[in-house]
Protein backbone atom coordinates (compact mmCIF):
# COMPACT_ATOMS: atom_id res chain seq x y z
CA UNK A 1 0.00 0.00 0.00
CA UNK A 2 1.55 3.48 -0.58
CA UNK A 3 2.46 5.37 2.25
CA UNK A 4 1.13 8.68 3.26
CA UNK A 5 3.01 11.78 2.30
CA UNK A 6 4.93 13.75 5.19
CA UNK A 7 3.03 16.94 5.99
CA UNK A 8 3.54 19.43 3.79
CA UNK A 9 5.63 17.55 1.25
CA UNK A 10 3.09 17.75 -1.45
CA UNK A 11 4.00 21.93 -1.68
CA UNK A 12 7.54 22.21 -1.71
CA UNK A 13 7.44 20.31 -5.25
CA UNK A 14 4.86 22.74 -6.58
CA UNK A 15 6.03 26.29 -5.60
CA UNK A 16 10.20 25.52 -4.49
CA UNK A 17 12.21 24.26 -2.00
CA UNK A 18 11.81 27.97 0.18
CA UNK A 19 10.97 28.39 3.84
CA UNK A 20 7.88 29.13 3.84
CA UNK A 21 6.34 27.02 1.33
CA UNK A 22 7.55 23.86 3.17
CA UNK A 23 5.12 24.57 5.92
CA UNK A 24 1.95 22.70 6.40
CA UNK A 25 -0.59 24.14 4.58
CA UNK A 26 -2.60 25.94 7.62
CA UNK A 27 0.25 27.51 8.81
CA UNK A 28 1.16 28.88 5.34
CA UNK A 29 -2.10 30.39 5.00
CA UNK A 30 -2.34 32.05 8.75
CA UNK A 31 1.58 33.24 8.12
CA UNK A 32 0.16 34.70 4.74
CA UNK A 33 -2.74 36.02 6.81
CA UNK A 34 -0.84 38.18 9.16
CA UNK A 35 1.64 39.80 6.86
CA UNK A 36 -0.82 40.79 4.53
CA UNK A 37 -3.07 42.23 7.26
CA UNK A 38 0.11 43.96 8.78
CA UNK A 39 0.95 45.41 5.63
CA UNK A 40 -2.48 46.66 5.39
CA UNK A 41 -3.18 48.49 8.46
CA UNK A 42 0.58 50.02 8.34
CA UNK A 43 0.06 51.66 4.72
CA UNK A 44 -3.64 52.03 4.53
CA UNK A 45 -3.56 54.09 8.06
CA UNK A 46 -0.44 56.21 7.03
CA UNK A 47 -2.57 57.06 3.50
CA UNK A 48 -5.32 58.46 5.52
CA UNK A 49 -3.35 60.53 8.11
CA UNK A 50 -1.62 61.97 5.13
CA UNK A 51 -4.85 63.80 4.01
CA UNK A 52 -5.26 65.45 6.86
CA UNK A 53 -8.88 64.71 7.24
CA UNK A 54 -11.25 65.60 10.28
CA UNK A 55 -12.31 63.00 13.17
CA UNK A 56 -15.51 62.18 11.49
CA UNK A 57 -14.12 61.32 7.93
CA UNK A 58 -11.36 59.45 9.26
CA UNK A 59 -13.87 57.48 11.11
CA UNK A 60 -15.57 56.77 7.96
CA UNK A 61 -12.85 55.63 6.06
CA UNK A 62 -12.03 53.45 8.57
CA UNK A 63 -15.04 51.84 8.70
CA UNK A 64 -14.96 51.51 5.21
CA UNK A 65 -11.30 50.23 4.89
CA UNK A 66 -11.91 47.55 7.34
CA UNK A 67 -14.91 46.51 5.63
CA UNK A 68 -13.06 46.25 2.56
CA UNK A 69 -10.16 44.49 4.36
CA UNK A 70 -12.75 41.82 5.32
CA UNK A 71 -14.20 41.64 2.39
CA UNK A 72 -10.36 40.89 0.27
CA UNK A 73 -9.03 38.50 2.49
CA UNK A 74 -12.48 36.61 3.08
CA UNK A 75 -11.89 36.12 -0.79
CA UNK A 76 -7.92 35.53 -0.29
CA UNK A 77 -8.72 32.70 2.42
CA UNK A 78 -11.51 31.42 0.52
CA UNK A 79 -9.29 30.84 -2.42
CA UNK A 80 -6.52 29.16 -0.39
CA UNK A 81 -8.24 26.86 1.58
CA UNK A 82 -10.18 25.51 -1.81
CA UNK A 83 -6.77 25.17 -3.23
CA UNK A 84 -5.28 23.60 -0.23
CA UNK A 85 -8.53 21.33 0.01
CA UNK A 86 -8.49 20.41 -3.45
CA UNK A 87 -4.83 19.30 -3.19
CA UNK A 88 -5.20 16.81 -0.37
CA UNK A 89 -8.35 15.80 -1.90
CA UNK A 90 -6.19 14.58 -5.17
CA UNK A 91 -3.61 12.99 -2.76
CA UNK A 92 -6.06 11.12 -0.64
CA UNK A 93 -7.56 10.21 -4.29
CA UNK A 94 -4.09 8.65 -5.16
CA UNK A 95 -3.53 7.02 -1.36
CA UNK A 96 -6.83 5.32 -1.91
CA UNK A 97 -6.55 4.21 -5.84
CA UNK A 98 -3.19 2.76 -4.26
CA UNK A 99 -4.63 0.99 -1.66
CA UNK A 100 -7.21 -0.10 -4.13
CA UNK A 101 -4.42 -1.38 -6.78
CA UNK A 102 -2.92 -3.12 -4.37
CA UNK A 103 -6.32 -5.21 -2.76
CA UNK A 104 -6.51 -6.20 -6.26
CA UNK A 105 -3.56 -8.35 -6.71
CA UNK A 106 -3.84 -9.63 -4.02
CA UNK A 107 -7.25 -10.78 -4.59
CA UNK A 108 -6.37 -11.80 -7.94
CA UNK A 109 -3.73 -13.94 -5.73
CA UNK A 110 -6.82 -15.57 -3.85
CA UNK A 111 -8.18 -16.70 -6.68
CA UNK A 112 -5.50 -18.71 -7.99
CA UNK A 113 -4.68 -19.99 -4.86
CA UNK A 114 -8.55 -20.92 -4.68
CA UNK A 115 -8.64 -22.30 -7.83
CA UNK A 116 -11.71 -19.78 -8.37
CA UNK A 117 -12.74 -19.20 -11.90
CA UNK A 118 -10.40 -16.49 -13.79
CA UNK A 119 -11.80 -13.37 -12.59
CA UNK A 120 -14.16 -14.30 -9.99
CA UNK A 121 -13.61 -11.60 -7.36
CA UNK A 122 -13.59 -8.80 -10.00
CA UNK A 123 -16.75 -10.07 -11.35
CA UNK A 124 -18.31 -10.49 -8.39
CA UNK A 125 -17.22 -6.83 -7.07
CA UNK A 126 -18.30 -5.28 -10.48
CA UNK A 127 -21.83 -7.24 -10.14
CA UNK A 128 -22.51 -6.31 -6.79
CA UNK A 129 -21.38 -2.35 -6.89
CA UNK A 130 -24.09 -1.86 -10.06
CA UNK A 131 -27.06 -4.05 -7.96
CA UNK A 132 -26.11 -1.55 -4.97
CA UNK A 133 -26.74 1.44 -7.06
CA UNK A 134 -29.92 0.00 -8.51
CA UNK A 135 -31.13 -0.59 -4.52
CA UNK A 136 -29.93 3.39 -3.96
CA UNK A 137 -26.61 3.24 -2.41
CA UNK A 138 -23.85 5.90 -3.38
CA UNK A 139 -21.11 8.11 -2.23
CA UNK A 140 -18.73 6.35 0.45
CA UNK A 141 -21.73 3.19 1.20
CA UNK A 142 -20.84 2.62 -2.58
CA UNK A 143 -16.95 2.24 -1.93
CA UNK A 144 -17.51 -0.04 0.80
CA UNK A 145 -19.71 -2.48 -0.89
CA UNK A 146 -16.84 -1.94 -3.68
CA UNK A 147 -13.95 -2.79 -1.02
CA UNK A 148 -16.39 -5.53 0.70
CA UNK A 149 -16.95 -7.55 -2.17
CA UNK A 150 -13.25 -7.34 -3.37
CA UNK A 151 -12.04 -9.12 -0.35
CA UNK A 152 -15.52 -10.72 0.43
CA UNK A 153 -13.21 -14.07 0.96
CA UNK A 154 -10.28 -12.11 2.80
CA UNK A 155 -10.47 -14.89 5.80
CA UNK A 156 -9.99 -17.91 3.68
CA UNK A 157 -6.38 -16.75 3.34
CA UNK A 158 -6.02 -18.38 7.47
CA UNK A 159 -7.74 -21.41 5.83
CA UNK A 160 -5.41 -24.75 4.86
CA UNK A 161 -5.41 -25.51 1.25
CA UNK A 162 -6.62 -28.94 2.09
CA UNK A 163 -9.91 -27.71 2.84
CA UNK A 164 -10.27 -25.37 0.55
CA UNK A 165 -9.54 -27.29 -3.28
CA UNK A 166 -10.96 -30.05 -1.85
CA UNK A 167 -12.38 -31.29 -4.85
CA UNK A 168 -15.06 -33.84 -2.94
CA UNK A 169 -17.36 -32.76 -0.17
CA UNK A 170 -15.72 -32.07 3.39
CA UNK A 171 -16.40 -33.70 6.57
CA UNK A 172 -18.10 -32.42 9.50
CA UNK A 173 -14.98 -31.40 10.93
CA UNK A 174 -13.52 -29.25 8.05
CA UNK A 175 -17.28 -27.61 7.56
CA UNK A 176 -16.82 -26.06 11.06
CA UNK A 177 -13.00 -24.86 10.17
CA UNK A 178 -14.44 -23.34 6.66
CA UNK A 179 -17.35 -21.56 8.52
CA UNK A 180 -14.92 -19.71 10.37
CA UNK A 181 -13.98 -18.07 7.75
CA UNK A 182 -15.95 -14.47 7.99
CA UNK A 183 -14.76 -14.36 11.47
CA UNK A 184 -11.23 -13.98 10.15
CA UNK A 185 -12.19 -12.21 7.46
CA UNK A 186 -14.07 -9.50 9.89
CA UNK A 187 -10.59 -9.62 12.08
CA UNK A 188 -8.32 -9.01 9.26
CA UNK A 189 -10.27 -5.78 7.89
CA UNK A 190 -10.40 -4.70 11.50
CA UNK A 191 -7.20 -3.80 11.75
CA UNK A 192 -6.92 -1.43 8.79
CA UNK A 193 -9.10 1.86 9.21
CA UNK A 194 -10.36 2.55 5.97
CA UNK A 195 -11.46 -1.18 5.50
CA UNK A 196 -13.63 -1.40 8.48
CA UNK A 197 -16.59 0.45 7.14
CA UNK A 198 -16.42 -2.89 4.48
CA UNK A 199 -16.82 -5.45 7.12
CA UNK A 200 -19.99 -6.23 6.36
CA UNK A 201 -19.80 -8.65 3.40
CA UNK A 202 -17.16 -10.58 4.51
CA UNK A 203 -18.37 -11.00 8.17
CA UNK A 204 -22.33 -11.55 6.63
CA UNK A 205 -22.48 -12.88 3.08
CA UNK A 206 -23.07 -16.65 4.61
CA UNK A 207 -26.22 -15.06 7.03
CA UNK A 208 -29.39 -16.48 5.40
CA UNK A 209 -32.55 -14.84 4.98
CA UNK A 210 -34.29 -17.37 7.68
CA UNK A 211 -32.04 -17.47 10.11
CA UNK A 212 -30.27 -20.36 9.46
CA UNK A 213 -26.82 -18.93 8.27
CA UNK A 214 -23.69 -18.57 9.52
CA UNK A 215 -21.56 -17.12 11.40
CA UNK A 216 -24.50 -15.47 13.98
CA UNK A 217 -27.37 -16.46 12.67
CA UNK A 218 -28.86 -12.95 12.16
CA UNK A 219 -32.78 -12.96 10.30
CA UNK A 220 -34.41 -10.88 7.52
CA UNK A 221 -32.98 -7.18 7.60
CA UNK A 222 -30.63 -7.71 10.60
CA UNK A 223 -28.39 -9.01 7.76
CA UNK A 224 -26.61 -5.83 6.57
CA UNK A 225 -28.16 -4.31 3.20
CA UNK A 226 -24.36 -4.64 1.21
CA UNK A 227 -24.26 -8.17 2.29
CA UNK A 228 -27.95 -9.22 1.37
CA UNK A 229 -27.01 -7.49 -1.86
CA UNK A 230 -23.41 -9.54 -2.20
CA UNK A 231 -25.21 -12.64 -1.42
CA UNK A 232 -27.55 -12.71 -4.26
CA UNK A 233 -24.78 -12.05 -6.78
CA UNK A 234 -22.51 -14.70 -4.74
CA UNK A 235 -24.71 -17.53 -5.46
CA UNK A 236 -25.63 -16.31 -8.75
CA UNK A 237 -21.78 -16.95 -9.40
CA UNK A 238 -21.41 -19.94 -7.85
CA UNK A 239 -23.87 -21.88 -9.82
CA UNK A 240 -22.97 -20.18 -13.01
CA UNK A 241 -19.11 -21.34 -13.08
CA UNK A 242 -17.39 -24.10 -12.24
CA UNK A 243 -16.00 -24.84 -8.77
CA UNK A 244 -12.99 -27.74 -7.90
CA UNK A 245 -16.16 -29.44 -5.99
CA UNK A 246 -18.89 -29.01 -9.10
CA UNK A 247 -19.73 -28.14 -12.87
CA UNK A 248 -21.38 -24.98 -14.07
CA UNK A 249 -25.14 -25.25 -13.54
CA UNK A 250 -27.50 -24.19 -17.09
CA UNK A 251 -28.18 -20.67 -17.22
CA UNK A 252 -31.67 -21.23 -16.32
CA UNK A 253 -31.34 -23.31 -13.21
CA UNK A 254 -29.48 -20.84 -11.80
CA UNK A 255 -32.44 -18.48 -12.39
CA UNK A 256 -34.77 -21.20 -11.21
CA UNK A 257 -32.74 -21.82 -7.82
CA UNK A 258 -32.28 -17.91 -7.36
CA UNK A 259 -36.03 -17.56 -7.79
CA UNK A 260 -36.71 -20.58 -4.88
CA UNK A 261 -34.14 -19.33 -2.66
CA UNK A 262 -35.88 -16.26 -2.09
CA UNK A 263 -37.78 -15.88 1.04
CA UNK A 264 -35.43 -18.77 2.65
CA UNK A 265 -31.65 -18.45 1.75
CA UNK A 266 -31.95 -14.70 -0.01
CA UNK A 267 -34.03 -11.41 0.56
CA UNK A 268 -36.57 -11.98 -2.08
CA UNK A 269 -37.11 -8.35 -2.73
CA UNK A 270 -33.14 -8.10 -3.67
CA UNK A 271 -33.55 -11.67 -5.80
CA UNK A 272 -36.52 -9.54 -7.41
CA UNK A 273 -34.45 -6.03 -8.37
CA UNK A 274 -31.37 -8.79 -9.50
CA UNK A 275 -33.80 -10.86 -11.94
CA UNK A 276 -35.28 -6.93 -13.21
CA UNK A 277 -31.40 -6.20 -13.78
CA UNK A 278 -30.35 -9.30 -15.29
CA UNK A 279 -28.81 -8.95 -18.61
CA UNK A 280 -27.06 -5.70 -17.88
CA UNK A 281 -25.67 -6.81 -14.67
CA UNK A 282 -24.24 -10.22 -16.03
CA UNK A 283 -22.96 -7.77 -19.33
CA UNK A 284 -21.01 -6.16 -16.17
CA UNK A 285 -19.93 -9.16 -14.48
CA UNK A 286 -18.37 -10.04 -17.53
CA UNK A 287 -16.95 -6.99 -18.15
CA UNK A 288 -19.20 -6.03 -21.58
CA UNK A 289 -20.44 -3.28 -19.86
CA UNK A 290 -18.56 -0.43 -17.64
CA UNK A 291 -20.38 -0.72 -13.80
CA UNK A 292 -20.75 2.92 -13.61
Amino acid sequence: MLRPFPAGWEFGGEWGAGGLVRLKPQIRIVLIYVLLAWLWVFFSDRLLFSFNYDKHTLSMLHSAKGGFFVLCTGILLYWMIDRAMKRMDRLNHLLLTGNEQSLRALVSAMDVRHKETRDHSERVMRMTVALARRAGLDGDALRHVRFGALLHDIGKLALPDAILIKPGPLTPEEVTVMRTHPILGRDLLMRTAFLRPAVDIPYAHHERWDGTGYPRGLRGEEIPLAARLFSVVDVWDALSFPRVYKPAWPEQEVLDYLRNAAGSQLDPQIVALFLEHYDELKAIGMDELSPD
